[in-house]
């Protein structure tokens, strides 16, 4: 096991020239990130998620109640064993055929069938009020730590000079604020793929906890060679639309239309800014230029470009669809549910396809390195 740790560790490819492990370990004038500093993103993921239960139970539902948020869900299909059985075993879309077969089987015309079938799905969806305590706890955390990520970054100087993330790099001592800071957001994507597994199953589940798990490994990855000035910047500018999506789908699960239509038009104009303006304009141009003027050539630096600049490019494909749902709100006057629902389901299929790419880079990454920089 030492020696697989050992090869995947490799100096050569995750440090610059002439710097080793043993060059970051901690002493006593100066800490590091370390590895076993992620540890205990386990024990607080599992707080932040008590956190959530609490808060959904105590604070989230009676707001919504106040707020007259539809408490029931869809309406429950009739007991029925015989077609239970088909839906749980079988299929929840039954052809025509099958259809048939079941109308004979039970005496029920076929309308009958189809509208338990469609009834018995929609069972299985999350009711309104969930996904309201839901959206309201994102909503809150992304507004925590975005806040706390601004009052952090505002007394930093990479901030203000993004030549600063690599001043002394990788020798940047750990500071007590920015080590909260990448807990706390590891922790809570800890903490959302633990309670996939536990709460209303949805159909991008695969979708999501696939997403979670990009987002760890790349949080992972720069904490451990102290990209970690960065990727400060990087959580920060992505919180920030994520905070003005949340509040929209709270106001639209309110029915509050004209405040849902308000939100989302300006979810828009935050995520092009931010995406499309900020981020490459900021971030790529610091990681792809000066951190290549600081530190020269090294193959993680590569690797790491890579996988933000295929993030520029899902961004770019993110801002068309919010672009075209955007223009219909306009010339239509309001933004309907329908085309909401829609946009929301083009960004799950775009989620799963971001994951794909991002995992095939990373890892076509790490083979090209090992297969053309092995160890002496």
């Amino acid at each position: 096991m030492a020696g697989i740790l050992a090869w995947f560790w490799n100096e050569r490819f995750w440090l610059p020239h002439n710097v080793t492990w043993a060059d970051l370990q901690s002493t006593e004038e100066a800490a590091f990130p370390q590895a076993e500093d992620l540890y205990l993103a386990f024990p607080l993921a599992f707080c932040i998620f008590m956190i959530r239960l609490l808060f959904e139970r105590f604070i989230a539902k009676p707001c919504a109640l106040g707020l007259k948020v539809q408490a029931n869900g869809p309406q429950k299909a009739q007991p029925n064993a015989i077609l239970e059985k088909v839906f749980t075993a079988i299929t929840k879309h039954p052809d025509e055929k099958r259809l048939e077969g079941l109308s004979k089987q039970l005496d029920w015309d076929v309308r009958s069938i189809q509208r338990w079938f469609r009834q018995r799905r929609n069972q299985e969806k999350p009711s309104t009020l969930r996904k309201f305590c839901e959206s309201m706890w994102r909503f809150t955390f992304y507004l925590y730590i975005f806040t706390y990520g601004v009052r952090f970054l505002k007394k930093t100087p990479w901030l203000w000079n993004t030549r600063q993330c690599w001043s002394g790099y990788p020798y940047q001592p750990l500071m007590p604020d920015l080590h909260y800071y990448y807990i706390v957001e590891l922790s809570f994507y800890w903490s959302l793929m633990f309670s996939q597994f536990i709460d209303v199953k949805r159909k991008d589940f695969g979708i999501m906890f696939t997403h979670h798990i990009v987002t760890v490994t790349l949080i992972t990855f720069s904490y451990v060679t102290n990209l970690t000035r960065v990727g400060t910047l990087i959580l920060c500018l992505h919180d920030a639309a994520d905070i003005v999506l949340e509040a929209a789908k709270m106001a639209n699960y309110c029915k509050c239309q004209k405040l849902s239509d308000l939100l989302f038009l300006t979810f828009a104009v935050v995520f092009i800014v931010s995406r499309l303006g900020i981020y490459p304009l900021w971030i790529l141009n610091t990681t792809l230029f000066e951190l290549y003027e600081a530190l020269g050539n090294f193959p993680a630096l590569w690797v790491f470009n890579v996988l933000l600049i295929v993030l520029q490019i899902l961004h770019c494909f993110w801002s068309y669809l919010i672009i075209k749902a955007a223009y219909k709100a306009i010339s239509k006057g309001k933004v309907r549910q329908h085309g909401v629902r829609h946009l929301f389901n083009d960004f799950k299929f775009s989620i799963i396809n971001s994951s794909h790419f991002l995992f095939g880079w990373f890892f076509f990454g790490l083979v090209s390195f090992f297969f053309f920089f092995p160890n002496p």
